[in-house]
This record gives C-alpha cells, sequence and structure tokens, in this order.
C-alpha cells in the first residue's frame, strides 16, 4: 500500500509561495538590470562624446570670434590711418594782423605806410597745410566799419604773394574791392530800426567784405609754400580785424570721402576685412595642409610622372639590346675548311686554361657586360648612348676605376 502523505501546513505552503515569488522577482531584476547595463553604458559614452564635441565646438567659436574681432578692428585701425594720411586738410583759417610804420608825421590822418601781415602755411611749425597738387580756394575777410572814412576811401587794392621755404616768391596776385553801398536813408531806417541792439552793443554798424584772392591755387612739389605776404594797398583803410582762409575744392576719391564719409567708411573697412580675411584662410591652408592642395596629391602625381619615363627608358634600352644580339648573332665568327688537328687541340687547351683562370662574364638581361667578337680584323662598336643607357638599365651600375672588366680572349684559330 502506498504511504500517504499528508499536505503541508499553510504556513509552510504560505512561505514557499513567498520564496518562489521572491526567486522571480529578483531573477527579474537581474535580467532587466543586464539589459539596462549596456544601454546605460552607451548613453554615458554618447554624452562624454557629446560633451567634448560641445566643448570643442565652443573653443572654436570663440578662437574664431577673437579672430574676426582682431580682423574688424585691424581694418577700421589701416581704414583710419588711410583717410588721415590721404586726405589733406579741408579748411585752414588764420587771422591777419596788420602792421604798418608810425614814424611819419602824426598830424595827418593817413598810415606812414600800406598795412601789411605775413601768415604761415605751416601748422604747429612743421606740417604743411596744402597738400601737394590740391587746389585750394584762398579768400581774405575784412571787417571794415562803415566810417566816413572808408566811404570816401572807394576802391582798394588788396595784394597777396606766396613764398617757398627759401623765401622766393612763388606765385603774387592783386584784387580790388570796396565797402557795399548803402544810401544815407538807408543807413538812417537800418540805425532807428536796431537802435536797440546798437545800444546794448550786440549789434555794430560794419561790414564783412570777402576778397577772393586764389580761385585754384595749387602748391608745387619742388618749391611748397609755406607763407604769403598781404598788403593792402591803401593808406586811409579802417578795419575791425581780418582773416585768411583756405579752403579745398576736392575731386576723384577725396570727394568721395569728404562728401560721403559714413558710406566710404563701410566700403574701406569691409574691403580691408574681406582682404585681411583671405590672407588668414590662406596662413591656415598652409598651416595645416601645407598649401591649397595637399602634397601627397601633388607627391603622387610625380612619382607616377618618374615611373612612367622610367619604364620608358627600360624599354627603349631593351629594344636596343635585342638589335645589338641580333648584330651580333649576324657577325659571329666562323670555322671554315679543315684546321691542323693539333692546333685544334693546342687551341682548345689553351681556351680551357684562359677560362680556367679567368672566369667568362655571361651577358645579363641588362646588357652591362657583352663580350667582344672580332671577325678578320672588324668589329661592332656602339654608340656612347647605347653604352650609357645599357649600364643605367634595370640599376645596373658601370664597374669603378678599382675593378677590371673581364673578357674572352679569341684562341690562336681565330687568326685562321
Amino acid at each position: 500500500m502506498p504511504e500517504h502523505k499528508d499536505p503541508p501546513p499553510p504556513q509552510e505552503q504560505q512561505s514557499a509561495q513567498t520564496s518562489t515569488r521572491g526567486r522571480s522577482v529578483c531573477s527579474g531584476v537581474d535580467t532587466i538590470g543586464g539589459a539596462m547595463g549596456p544601454v546605460l553604458h552607451w548613453m554615458q559614452d554618447v554624452a562624454a562624446v557629446t560633451l567634448l564635441r560641445a566643448r570643442r565646438t565652443l573653443v572654436q567659436a570663440a578662437i574664431l570670434l577673437c579672430v574676426l574681432v582682431l580682423l574688424l578692428w585691424v581694418s577700421i585701425f589701416l581704414y583710419g590711418s588711410f583717410y588721415y594720411s590721404y586726405m589733406p586738410t579741408v579748411s585752414f583759417s588764420t587771422p591777419v594782423h596788420f602792421y604798418y610804420t608810425s614814424d611819419c608825421d602824426a598830424s595827418e590822418s593817413a598810415l606812414c605806410s600800406f598795412p601789411t601781415a605775413n601768415i604761415s602755411f605751416m601748422k604747429n611749425e612743421r606740417d604743411q597745410v596744402m597738400a601737394f597738387g590740391q587746389p585750394y580756394r584762398i579768400s581774405l575777410d575784412l571787417e571794415m566799419p562803415e566810417s566816413p572814412s572808408n566811404e570816401q576811401l572807394g576802391m582798394f587794392m588788396v595784394k597777396m604773394t606766396s613764398y617757398a621755404k627759401s623765401g622766393k616768391p612763388v606765385s603774387s596776385v592783386g584784387r580790388s574791392t570796396m565797402l557795399h553801398y548803402r544810401s544815407s536813408l538807408l543807413q538812417t531806417l537800418n540805425t532807428l530800426l536796431f537802435s536797440p541792439l546798437l545800444l546794448t552793443g550786440i549789434a555794430e554798424q560794419k561790414q564783412l567784405v570777402e576778397v577772393e584772392l586764389f580761385s585754384d591755387y595749387r602748391t608745387n612739389a619742388y618749391q611748397p609754400t609755406v607763407g604769403a605776404i598781404i598788403e593792402i594797398q591803401s593808406k586811409r583803410v579802417q578795419i575791425y580785424s581780418s582773416q585768411l582762409r583756405i579752403h579745398a575744392y576736392f575731386t576723384g576719391i577725396r570727394y568721395v570721402l569728404y562728401n560721403f564719409p559714413l558710406t566710404s567708411a563701410v566700403i574701406g573697412v569691409a574691403t580691408n576685412f574681406a582682404f585681411l580675411s583671405v590672407l588668414v584662410l590662406l596662413s591656415y591652408l598652409q598651416f595645416v595642409w601645407g598649401g591649397l592642395w595637399p602634397p601627397d596629391q601633388v607627391r603622387v602625381r610625380v612619382m607616377m610622372g618618374d615611373n612612367t619615363r622610367i619604364q620608358q627608358r627600360r624599354e627603349e634600352a631593351r629594344k636596343r639590346m635585342e638589335k645589338e644580339n641580333s648584330q651580333k648573332e649576324l657577325y659571329a665568327p666562323r670555322v671554315i675548311g679543315s684546321v691542323n688537328e693539333a692546333s685544334y687541340f693546342q687551341a682548345n687547351d689553351t681556351a680551357e686554361e684562359t677560362s680556367s683562370k679567368r672566369p667568362s662574364v655571361v651577358p645579363d638581361a641588362s646588357g652591362a657586360d657583352v663580350s667582344d667578337t672580332n671577325d678578320e680584323g672588324s668589329h661592332v662598336s656602339k654608340m656612347p648612348e647605347e653604352e650609357e643607357s645599357s649600364d643605367v638599365l634595370d640599376g645596373c651600375l658601370p664597374p669603378h676605376q678599382g675593378e677590371t672588366a673581364i673578357r674572352q680572349r679569341p684562341g690562336p684559330w681565330m687568326s685562321l
């Protein structure tokens, strides 16, 4: 009879089920961990590579930004230097202080001499105001009171004489001028209208007379103008003050630079920036690659060309050697008739001894050493070019000075 086993108690069944469930959960966790391990490693590698690339990109961007800022600054500096050196002084004005002699009779109202002034055209006593070849307009502004003396003066002459550094006069001009006419009624109305301003000293009864001395003055490069003498040829003239003005009339590039400064600055800076960028790019390619084209390609092309030429030379030398061998076979010596047996054996013995003492040279494929054959005192000579080509073929070199080329000597039977 089979033994009947009692079922395990409920507590044991519950513990068994719990252990089985725990084992299944642990095995599931181990399986998930084993599957997620490579994924985590891959994600870590991807993050590290991405971070490295991002850092490298950031460094490259920072370097590129610094280079661009430097190029922009250099471009602006170059344009500013060009503008400062190429553009002359646009306008120049200086006060004119007249002087005259006063050693004559003081009872007379007239001056003792003409008012004269000496003007310098040098800035800071070293830089010239006027550039060579640039046209200038020179004018003199006279501030004259509306006094009876000036009204009765009428026309008077203003003379200007420019001189070089040596004191030699360069050019001279004279212009006439006078006060603008105003009737007595107009003067009365003007006085009544502006009487408050005239009483307070804000306005004055005076006129500004402009005298154009030169309309197109150009200084000479060989005798540059450094100054001028201005003379008013009148002893009764009355002047409050005077001003000499020099204004330049630009043409061509100077006209564009002066009248369109912003557009010219943008175009000039952009041109300098593009030029410097090309120089930096070429320098970078030269430093990294060694030039616009990598040197490997050039080297491969040169080596292919050299190999082709060497192969052609070898083919030509081989053809020459085949032709020479065919000619030598045609002209090889042949024994005609019968000879004496004793002399024949003697010749054979002599040939064997000679061959035993001196190893014969067998001609190779390159044709470096070829035995000489004589046929009744005649022989086939080779040209120097063929000898050189046969010696150089396949890298074979001719014998040195210390070596001797061994050749077979003809036996006695060759004399027959």
